[in-house]
């Protein structure tokens, strides 16, 4: 295991101290996992953003799409554990 030093404000370091006492957490231990946190959310974010330019990919390969308005429709019904029918991609090209 490898060793980082960190620089933090002295009103940052008394802050991070008070949060890792409330969660019963050494200041350290609180921050490698406040940094592994960001580490996933950011990695999270960058598949995300893979995925997204793919799908707009194919989206210009096959000249198809979904109407945003039924696709809200669909996310809605499931978020409320109704039945939903998946949207059909359509054309956009005329």
């Amino acid at each position: 295991m490898s060793t980082t030093s960190l620089k933090l404000s002295r009103d940052m370091k008394e802050r991070t101290a008070a949060i890792a006492r409330a969660q019963g957490l050494t200041p350290h231990a609180f921050m490698v996992g406040a940094i592994e946190q960001a580490a996933i959310a950011a990695e999270h974010r960058a598949g995300f953003v893979a995925d997204a330019l793919a799908a707009r990919e194919v989206m210009l390969k096959t000249g198809k799409g979904y109407a945003v308005d039924e696709v809200h429709a669909y996310l809605r019904n499931r978020i409320a554990g109704k039945p939903a029918k998946r949207p059909k991609a359509k054309s956009w090209r005329v």
